[in-house]
């Protein structure tokens, strides 16, 4: 069994694939310790999803990663922490957490320009972020607030359509686009570093599709879908966490009949 990025494991009809780590964990590492900037990415074993913490709604869906990350470890060979870890941007564990969630149902804070050179530097390094619009509301306070930081965080880059062709969308199930508690955009979008997303965002409440309340019950109603756009919901949170976390997908060695045959589509 082939050991990837960030210490997750993958199965060899898996590997067989094309998959490798997206990016040296060595040259990470290496820069890391020439900067001081805390420990590695990969010191824990499970997948812990970071929530960003903010001083304004940060927390929006709060049973929504865990459940993301249980519907992770159930249909992947990644082994993940139903517990997220809330942080600061400025919070130098950061560093041990790969995949970090932004989101709220309302307009994002200002951002002090320390927390927005961490966050720089963390995607840097090889962190992603994803942003998630709680809202689900087109042209609400979330999606203005979110690109003005993005603009603060990459000089001179900005958020750009994910094109449906991208391996995002293959890097474990194959789908034909976005999905989420609503449809309110008919897109991801996201910012590409070192020729990967290092940003990913959504505007359709992706979280929120997921959460449950203590009884076990979905805590929100999926439309115009239904629990068919729930479930293809939940496919696309795996990709994304398959593809942000371990891979680097190939477009030639992608084997449609066999990933058709695995995911039991």
């Amino acid at each position: 069994m082939r050991q990837l990025a960030a210490g997750f494991r993958m199965t060899p009809p898996q590997t067989a694939l094309g998959l490798k780590p997206m990016l040296s964990r060595r040259m990470f590492l290496g820069a890391l310790l020439a900067t001081g900037a805390a420990r590695a990415f990969g010191d824990a074993a499970r997948l812990t999803f970071a929530q960003v913490r903010h001083t304004g709604r940060w927390d929006p869906r709060p049973d929504g990663l865990g459940r993301l990350a249980w519907e992770i470890s159930k249909r992947t060979s990644i082994e993940t922490n139903p517990v997220v870890k809330p942080l600061g941007l400025a919070d130098p564990d950061l560093f041990h957490y790969p995949f970090a969630v932004l989101s709220s149902d309302a307009a994002l804070p200002v951002l002090a320009d320390a927390e927005v050179a961490a966050l720089r530097r963390y995607l840097s390094y090889g962190g992603f972020l994803f942003l998630d619009d709680a809202s689900g509301a087109r042209g609400g306070g979330f999606d203005g607030s979110a690109r003005e930081l993005i603009s603060r965080v990459v000089p001179g880059g900005s958020l750009a359509k994910v094109p449906r062709e991208h391996v995002l969308y293959k890097s474990f199930y194959l789908l034909d686009g976005p999905s989420g508690r609503t449809a309110t955009s008919p897109d991801l979008e996201g910012v590409e570093l070192g020729g990967r997303l290092a940003v990913l965002y959504s505007a359709n409440d992706l979280v929120g599709a997921f959460a449950r309340d203590s009884l076990g019950t979905w805590e929100f109603e999926v439309v115009p879908g239904g629990e068919a756009q729930r479930e293809k919901a939940i496919r696309l949170g795996v990709n994304i966490a398959m593809y942000a976390l371990c891979l680097d997908y190939k477009e030639d060695q992608v084997h449609i009949p066999f990933i058709m045959k695995r995911r039991r589509i």
